[in-house]
């Protein structure tokens, strides 16, 4: 083993022991002795789940992102409307985007049948599913801390204010990450998920109309299937090139402008900026990027989750228990 890879890996073991430490009410070994076949059971649905569309590790991601942003992981928006109840489902951040539910609710019927009883939370779910997608598609294992319960409520309007805009700039994002707890080195190796997974077209369009900091060649490729046409405005492309591979080419992408969103891009300038310095980092070294994200997702995973009396453990993951 390389001295790179025992110095990422010796920061990643450090860096865990010192978030476990202040996340004293989630453990790594919430469900040992309650549950121990849940996380076997977890990562067999999602292998399952990948070998039949490679696309649904990026959105078993992008469900954990999206709920851990909006009031902490607590399972908020996998829950359904009802006529008396407005969820995180339909804001705008998520409409079009999140999917994977499906395979949620495969995951929780499976756990409820080996754990014999509803003992997972639909949070810890998210949690798993989204480390052990990013492994399953050639990223690292990193050591999720357990323990979430599920919230009762969801909130339209801050999933609507608090979910990271593609349309942002380097300032809102930070600012955005800062109100969360994390730092610029969260913000960029968090956006290092997006070397997996699609964009659709009228997510990007405003990239490629008026940003001028973007390769022209990639430009004129990506006009192609996004015209400025509204019928379609659904048509995907993907985040970089090797789109279901946890790999570096994002990076790589972002040093050429290659960057597919504007709030990609944003990380670098090529103006000597401590994002430029990381984003360069990232592409030479994966080893680090793979030690920094999975200390930065244990960091997001701990916002504000709910344990102890607070919250339940749903049964059904889209509705709240009777």
């Amino acid at each position: 083993m390389s001295r790179l890879i025992q110095c990422s890996f010796l920061y990643l073991f450090v860096a865990t022991i010192a978030i476990v430490h202040a996340s004293a009410q989630l453990t790594p070994d919430f469900y040992d002795k309650i549950c121990p076949e849940a996380l076997p059971t977890i990562r067999k649905v999602v292998e399952e789940a990948i070998w039949q569309e490679p696309r649904m590790g990026a959105s078993l991601l992008r469900l954990h992102f999206h709920d851990c942003f909006v009031n902490g992981c607590d399972g908020s928006n996998l829950l359904d409307d009802t006529p008396t109840f407005k969820g995180e489902k339909t804001a705008g951040p998520n409409l079009n985007s999140l999917r994977g539910f499906n395979v949620v609710d495969e995951i929780k019927s499976a756990v409820n049948s080996v754990c014999y009883g509803n003992v997972v939370s639909c949070a810890d779910i998210l949690a798993v599913a989204a480390r052990d997608s990013v492994n399953i598609l050639g990223g690292p294992s990193y050591q999720v801390l357990l323990g979430r319960r599920d919230a009762r409520t969801a909130s339209f309007n801050d999933a609507n204010n608090d979910i990271p805009s593609p349309l942002s700039n380097l300032q809102v994002l930070l600012a955005n990450f800062q109100n969360h707890g994390l730092n610029l080195q969260d913000l960029v190796a968090l956006s290092g998920a997006h070397t997996i997974g699609l964009a659709r077209c009228f997510i990007y369009l405003p990239r490629i109309t008026n940003d001028t900091n973007i390769n022209p060649e990639f430009k004129a490729d990506l006009q192609k299937g996004c015209p400025n046409l509204a019928a379609q405005n659904n048509n995907t492309h993907p985040l970089d090139s090797t789109t279901t591979i946890f790999d570096t080419v994002y990076y790589k992408n972002l040093l050429q402008f290659k960057g597919l969103l504007h709030s990609d891009q944003e990380l670098y300038k090529s103006d000597g900026s401590e994002t430029d310095s990381l984003v360069t980092y990232y592409s030479n070294n994966p080893n680090a990027f793979w030690a920094d994200f999975g200390v930065s997702m244990i960091k997001m995973g701990n916002i504000l989750p709910l344990t102890g009396q607070n919250g339940e453990i749903r049964q059904n993951c889209r509705k709240v228990n009777n």
